[in-house]
Parts: structure tokens; sequence; C-alpha cells
């Protein structure tokens, strides 16, 4: 009789098991959800997804699927999370132009557990989102930029330039990092104590994107630690020095400037839509955000143009057509030149942007049934947009791994489109994108015309699925005799 009852708990054990992972595999909604398959279950497809692949390929992840299922949308499941990837240039764009609508910004519990709950990347709310975008404006306008730090970024470019060019080595990444940091914190907080600086920059630099892997990487825990560590001490520290200043601003009414003196007086403002904790996580953002991705894009940007000789030759021949046309030469770049007199420059950024491509995807989430090409995205499903496909597509860019300044030529170089998605698109159009042009343009402009270079090693990119050097981009570098 035991061994009935035993074979039957058995059975019905089993049975359970085989209708969970039958639901698993096979999602049950009124509507037509796109080919694909969820994978394991809980982990999905997790792994293939963090799969390393070459610079110039294409996502495996994706192509695989596409080629299996065919169309532009496929259902999975990746970090625990029912998604749907579009490949789709035109839905890609129609759901970035819906922001806060029909798909509202979210991502995997697994990132948002990374990066904290109260990061604002993750806030929702059409009305929120427009107000930070309007405060962080304050810091990285164009106007802003032209008015009160180009003449900054100018100067300390060529300072670390000239200091971290002395030994005859420079890794243009670390180079560029430090320079990035120092300057948004100076322009954040000026009147910050140097070896304050120096440690808030430390913890910065413990914080990278690079965590962002497969989280069965065996170094993922370790990143993951080392980062959240950085991360809850850069906030403690710009934390205490807000707190500090807004302690001060009771009882004197020093004027500083900054944008740190901004956001006080948002918080100061009636309602609680910007308060010192979000106060703290926007400054940690910006610094975040712009330390990492255009550090990396300058050290592409110079390894790509080290590689290709003809694309220096014509960026050196720019850049001294500059020089000659400044009445006085010490002056550094201006807003003119920046915009006016540097084409072909921003023909190489735009191209280097291209096949860098560092937002490979971008997460959104609908917030209701959403009919697409015959499919249902159902509500509560992240769905994962991957605009920078299209920077690889034959069709839009003849020979895509190519590195080729010169496809640009007579096109918009300082605005996104369907086809061109290096800083995002719709109303989540990257805040910083202008400054990170800005830097990369200065910092080409003084490296063209000031010293000779040339890199050290070859160093391969992959993806993982963001970028990874397997060395640092290193040159050897010399001032160039007048």
């Amino acid at each position: 009789m035991l061994g009935v009852a035993l074979s039957v708990v058995l059975a019905l054990v089993v049975v359970k098991i085989s209708l969970w992972l039958y639901r698993w595999a096979n999602p049950n909604y009124s509507g037509k959800l796109p080919p694909g398959s969820m994978g394991f279950p809980v982990i999905g497809e997790t792994v293939e997804f963090f799969k390393p692949y070459s610079f110039d390929e294409i996502h495996p992840f994706v192509k695989k699927r596409t080629s299996k299922h065919g169309g532009s949308l496929i259902r999975t499941n990746i970090l625990g999370s029912k998604t749907i990837v579009s490949i789709d240039p035109e839905v890609n764009f129609e759901i970035l132009k819906q922001d806060n609508m029909c798909f509202i910004m979210s991502y995997p519990e697994a990132l948002v557990r990374i990066f904290g709950k109260d990061n604002l990347f993750f806030k929702q709310g059409k009305d929120f989102h427009r107000y930070m975008r309007q405060i962080a404006l304050q810091l990285l306008s164009p106007e802003c930029l032209k008015q009160r730090f180009i003449h900054k970024i100018d100067l300390a470019t060529r300072e670390h330039l000239k200091s971290d060019s002395f030994q005859g080595v420079l890794d243009v990444k670390d180079t560029t990092g430090r320079l990035i940091l120092e300057q948004m914190i100076q322009m954040i907080i000026s009147d910050i104590k140097p070896e304050t600086k120096s440690k808030l920059i430390e913890n910065f630099r413990n914080f990278s994107f690079d965590l962002v892997r497969s989280p069965f990487d065996p170094s993922f825990w370790k990143a993951l630690y080392i980062g959240l560590m950085a991360r809850r001490n850069a906030m403690k520290m710009i934390k205490r020095m807000l707190k500090e200043r807004r302690e001060e601003a009771l009882s004197d009414e020093l004027k500083y400037g900054d944008f740190m003196e901004t956001m006080i007086n948002e918080v100061k403002k009636e309602g609680d839509t910007v308060n010192e904790e979000r106060s703290v996580e926007l400054i940690l953002s910006l610094l975040i955000a712009s330390y990492e991705t255009t550090s990396t894009m300058t050290a592409i940007t110079v390894k790509f143009i080290s590689e290709n000789p003809k694309v220096l030759m014509e960026l050196k021949k720019e850049h001294e057509t500059i020089l000659q046309n400044r009445a006085d030469k010490e002056s550094g770049v201006t807003w003119k030149e920046n915009r006016s007199m540097m084409s072909f420059t921003h023909m190489v950024i735009n191209e280097s942007l291209r096949l860098g491509s560092l937002s490979p995807a971008m997460f959104r989430k609908a917030v209701s049934d959403v009919e697409v090409k015959g499919y249902t995205i159902p509500a509560g499903w992240i769905v994962l947009v991957v605009p920078s496909l299209v920077h690889y597509d034959p069709q839009i860019y003849e020979q895509p791994s190519d590195f080729n300044p010169w496809r640009w030529k007579g096109k918009e170089l300082l605005c996104g489109s369907k086809t061109f998605m290096a800083f995002g698109g719709g109303a989540r159009l990257c805040v910083g994108a202008e400054f990170a042009r800005l830097q990369m343009a200065i910092f080409l402009h003084h490296l063209v015309t000031t010293y000779d270079f040339s890199l050290i090693e070859r160093s391969d990119i992959i993806r993982a699925p963001l970028l990874r050097f397997s060395k640092p981009i290193r040159i050897n570098i010399s001032e160039r005799i007048p």
C-alpha cells in the first residue's frame, strides 16, 4: 500500500514538473507571441546571450535565432526576465519614440540590483524623466559647454596629454578616463579639495561597466563586489559634500555657480521631484556614464586612426589648417572651430561610434499588450531593443566592418537617426552626447597637432556584450619638434 502511495505521489510530482516546464517553454497569452525559445527554466538563455564574440561580428545570439526562426522579433528569457528581442530598425525607432507611453524604461531585475534600485536610469515617468533631463542639461547642454566649459576642457586636455606623454608611453583609455573624471567633478563640485577629488576618482575607476557580464562568469562576482563597494563609497562622499554645501548655504549666500549648487536650488523647491537622494544619484550617474563611455570611445578612435594612415593624414591636415587660421596660436579650440572647421574630425568620430556601438542594446517594458508586425508583446515583458545591428547592416552601410569616415561625407554628423543610434534615441537620447563629441574632438586636435604617435601592440576588441580590450590601447608618443 505504501509503495502504491509513493508511486502516486511521484507520478503527480512528475506531472507537475512537466506542466511547469511546458508552460515555461510555451507561455500562454491571448495574442500571438514571436517565435523563439525560452531556454532553460529560470536562467533562460542568459549564458548564450553573454558569450563573448568578435568586435565586428553580429551578435551570434541574435544571428542564430533570426536565422532559425526568421523575422525581426524573437522571444526569449534573459536574466530571469521574459524578453522580446527586436532587431527591426522601424520597430526600434517606434519603441524608443513611445517611451513612457506604451513602453517604459525598464531593466531585468538582476541589472537593477547591480546598479541600485534608486538609480535614475531605472526611474519611470515621462514628467520625471523630462524634469531630470532639463536639470542635467544645465551642465551638459551645447550652450553651457560653449559659454562655460570649452576653454577649461581644452586646457585640461592639453595638460593631461603633456603630463602623461612625458614617459613616452600613453594608455589612451586611462589618460582620457582620468581627464574626464577630473573635469566633470570640477564642473559639478567646483570647491572640492584635491585629496577628496583623488579619492572620488579612485572609486569611480573601480566602478566599471565591465561588470555587466554573465553571472556565470567566475570573475563576475569579484568585479561586482568591487564595483558595488566603489559605488557605495562614492555615494557617501558626494552625499557628505552635498550636505556640507547645503548647511553652508543656510548661513551664507556664497555663489559657486556649479552643478551642485543647481541641485541644492532644485531641492529647495516645493514638491518631492528632487530630493537629496536623487541629487546624489544624478551626480553619480552623470559621472559614471561620461567617464566610462567617452574614455572607451576615445581609445577606440585612436586605435582606428593609428591603423589607417590615410585617415590620420587627412585628420592632421584638417587640424593644421585650424592652427594656421588662428590669430592666437595658444588660444585653444573654440566652439566655432569645433562646429564649423572639424567636419572630417566628426566624420571620424561618427565612424568610431558606429563601429563601437557602445550601447549594443536598450531595455524597455511593455505597459500593456502591444501589437507589432502581427505579433503580441505582452504587458510586463521586457523588450530588448538592438539598434546597434543596423550599424553593421550591409544594406545601410557598404562594407560595414571597414573603418571608413568618408562614408559620412555630406551627411548630418551631430544627430541620431533610425540608422544611427550611437547615443540611443527618442526621449532617452543621451544627455551627454554633446560633451562626449566635444571631448573627443579636442583630444584628437591636440594629439594630432602636437605629437607623433603609434600603437605599441595590437589590442583585440571583443563584446560580452559590452566592449572589452584584450590589452590596453597604448601608444608610443613624443612631442613633435616645430
